[in-house]
């Protein structure tokens, strides 16, 4: 790997054109002329003429979306699937025919000559089935054609994807499903363009191999739930309830030079050495700062990418680290936000590279500096009734609200095991718990004004809430601000928000997918609990329903208040209450997947449709089958990187030191040897901590994947960490101009 830029083979050799375009011979490491080539970038392409093309002209422009279909479709066919879209009635499959011909004649216009069926399998990743739209005509001709079934129905390998024994390799059929709940855009290209389809994905009995049919079963199960509570304070109109979903992406820019010149970064998305810099983020300088020319210019053509595929971005900023910044977006549908998370990935790789910049989401990509959550925002709500979390301005009176509120927290407490494991992975576990993210036990910040209502529910009975105020500055000319009942609080892994709730354990490189069906599935539990309970209780008398709505509301915060915290989420000081409390603490991928395991978790995704029992355990045997595949890779760079980039590094300079050291011994002169012997202890150190991580690495494979899980936790990510220990102890004593790779200060601060 350490040898891949470079054109001579040797452990040492000349950077080529690769990296930067750099003439061979120019430089004697890779670091030294990725550096070279970074402070002499120059832009690849003229910029933007915006005003040609004015961003308000732009969204939704690739989009075939419910405007296109209603100019293009018969009246009936759009209010078919209008109805579908918007009210949940199950897919009139005998309109297909009509809306492929619409769909196509749409897409060649925009220069499309191919359609793909696009779906999301189980590798947390994006796939594209690509087709033809055209066929011979048999009279040397071809024409363009794009039938019903061929809009509906795809056929890709369904046993070359993860599947976690649902499909043996033999089995290879599986199918895409156009999923008409999110439109079909146009994805461009230099050379042309094409028709995407979003479709699910399943096996040829049924099971789901993606993440989309989960979401959509999960989303289906809440609106069941919900509709009933609407139904016991009167709301009967069955507006579909949806939930909604807003992720916040963060995310790391790195010049492509730096990038290449880092076989770790290249291959496990982070860093595995590098020595903390003498400046990080300890200054505070960088957040909200002002956004760098280049990485600005890369900004705003993003957002025009995304403005035209429908995606609502709202917000751009530096975030906290050096070289971290953030796009989020509007609130959307669930389906949909999952499915354009997914697209804003995508697209913030593409337009980095377009600017010479390489896009990093892994959730911390460099050690000792802020790691990047993607904070999925989470509310539920319908056309009638809009935002069933929006508490108004006397929350205490919102009986409705109330009752929502505390099947969250319901839900939360009874499964936090289970909103841990599906946040879980090995790249997350190096995030959650550090001074920048939510620690890895779960709990509920709810802020001044709702606390003090539950703990007046516990009491008896609300009869008041917090006013919000105004805040004044003490200055004449800034005008008087509205102000919130409560503060936020940024250490809380799942934080009321004013109107939502605020999953901030999500990882960056995740796709939303997983916390989505696991938030949609437990409060949909929750949900029926409580409308069971009050239904029973009434009788349909809705008289009763105040009097029984107190003693639920009571009995809840009573049994699983103890998983709301307003404090410190990061001190022990919570870390030892929380253990008070009987959270769970579950700091590892390995200490929170089993949680799919347990009964109540399978009854759960069971009883509700949304996963099978073997469903299920195939996604149990992939998380753990990609935290024991993740690792393996970055053990084995840390030997190769260790091996063929830094030793060699650390032995040239114990040589020049050693030779200087003798040749002035015989000139007479005295040279302390202080540098020296700490070079030569920590060589020795690297090379046994090289020996002890290969023994780790070379032990037999358990037939178990839990087994082969809490080897590599327990046995083989110590002895990785032991390696970068020493090699980055060298790197504050080898010469600069003999240090091969690209440091952090470098990386993090030249752009």
């Amino acid at each position: 790997m350490g040898t891949a830029i470079r054109d001579d083979g040797s452990k040492n050799g000349s950077f080529t054109s690769a990296v930067g375009g750099v003439s061979k011979g120019a430089f004697s490491s890779p670091r030294l002329a990725a550096i070279s080539a970074v402070t002499n970038y120059k832009p690849s392409s003229a910029p933007m003429n915006f005003l040609e093309e004015p961003t308000s002209e732009l969204f939704n422009c690739n989009v075939f979306s419910p405007s296109v279909m209603k100019k293009r479709l018969p009246k009936p066919v759009y209010k078919a699937l209008m109805r579908t879209i918007e009210s949940g009635e199950k897919l009139d499959a005998s309109v297909a025919d009509m809306v492929a011909s619409a769909m196509k004649d749409w897409a060649i216009e925009k220069g499309a000559t191919h359609y793909a069926h696009v779906f999301y399998p189980l590798t947390g990743a994006t796939a594209e089935k690509h087709d033809s739209f055209l066929s011979p005509d048999g009279e040397g001709g071809a024409i363009a054609e794009f039938s019903g079934k061929q809009l509906i129905q795809g056929e890709p390998d369904g046993s070359s994807f993860p599947t976690g024994g649902i499909r043996a390799t033999f089995e290879a059929r599986g199918y895409t499903i156009w999923d008409v709940t999110s439109p079909a855009y146009i994805l461009e290209n230099a050379n042309g363009t094409t028709l995407c389809i979003p479709t699910a994905f399943v096996s040829w009995t049924g099971e789901a191999l993606d993440k989309k049919t989960p979401v959509l079963r999960s989303m289906q199960a809440l609106n069941t739930q919900a509709q009933r509570i609407l139904k016991l304070f009167g709301h009967t109109d069955g507006a579909l309830v949806s939930s909604t979903a807003g992720p916040e992406q963060e995310y790391f820019l790195l010049d492509r030079n730096f990038y290449y010149a880092r076989p770790d970064l290249l291959n496990a998305g982070r860093t595995l050495f590098g020595a903390k810099p003498p400046k990080g983020q300890e200054f505070d300088d960088h957040y909200f700062g002002a956004i760098p020319d280049r990485v600005l210019a890369f900004m705003l053509e993003v957002e025009r990418e995304l403005f035209k595929l429908g995606i609502p971005v709202k917000t751009r900023h530096n975030e906290v680290a050096p070289g971290q910044f953030e796009i989020a977006p509007m609130f959307e549908f669930a389906n949909l936000a999952t499915d354009h998370q997914q697209l804003t990935m995508t697209t913030l790789r593409k337009v980095a590279e377009k600017h010479g910049m390489v896009c990093l989401t892994h959730e911390k990509p460099f050690a000792g500096v802020n790691g990047s959550g993607k904070h999925v925002n989470w509310s539920m709500g319908s056309a009638s009734h809009g935002n069933l979390l929006d508490p108004g301005e006397t929350p205490h009176d919102n009986a409705q609200f109330l009752l929502i509120c505390a099947a969250v927290i319901r839900a939360v407490h009874k499964y936090q095991g289970l909103l841990r494991a599906v946040v879980a992975s090995s790249s997350n576990d190096h995030r959650l718990g550090a001074n920048e993210a939510p620690p890895a036990i779960i709990s509920i910040f709810l802020g001044d004004q709702l606390t003090d209502v539950f703990e007046q529910i516990k009491s008896g009975g609300a009869n008041s809430s917090i006013p919000g105020g105004t805040l004044t500055v003490g200055v004449d000319v800034l005008p008087p601000l509205p102000k919130d009942a409560g503060d936020r609080n940024r250490t809380s892994p799942f934080a009321f928000t004013g109107n939502r709730f605020e999953f901030r354990a999500v990882g960056s490189n995740q796709s939303i997918a997983g916390p989505l069906v696991a938030m949609n599935t437990i409060i949909a539990e929750s949900l029926d609990f409580c409308a069971t309970r009050l239904e029973e209780a009434t009788g349909g008398d809705p008289e009763k329903l105040h009097g029984e709505l107190q003693k639920l509301l009571t009995e809840i915060m009573n049994e699983h208040g103890s998983i709301v915290f307003n404090g410190d989420g990061y001190s022990q000081e919570w870390h030892d209450e929380a253990a008070k409390r009987g959270l769970l603490n579950l700091k590892t991928t390995v200490d929170a997947l089993p949680v799919l395991e347990g009964d109540d978790v399978k009854e759960l995704f069971s009883k509700y449709g949304v996963l099978s029992e073997r469903e299920l355990e195939s996604r149990l045997e992939i998380y753990l089958e990609q935290y024991v595949l993740s690792i393996g890779v970055e053990a084995k760079l840390t030997v190769e990187v260790a091996r063929t980039m830094i030793f060699p590094a650390a032995i040239r300079y114990q040589n020049d030191l050693a030779s200087t050291c003798s040749n002035l011994k015989i000139l007479g002169f005295e040279f302390d040897t202080d540098t020296l012997e700490v070079m030569t202890s920590l060589v020795k150190s690297l090379q046994d901590s090289i020996s002890e991580l290969e023994s780790a690495i070379a032990e037999p494979a358990s037939d178990e994947l839990m087994a082969e899980a809490k080897h590599c936790c327990e046995t083989v990510l110590p002895a990785m960490n032991k390696v970068r220990s020493y090699a980055d102890a060298l790197e504050g004593y080898v010469a600069d101009d003999l240090w091969p790779l690209p440091t952090y200060q470098e990386m993090l601060f030249i752009k």
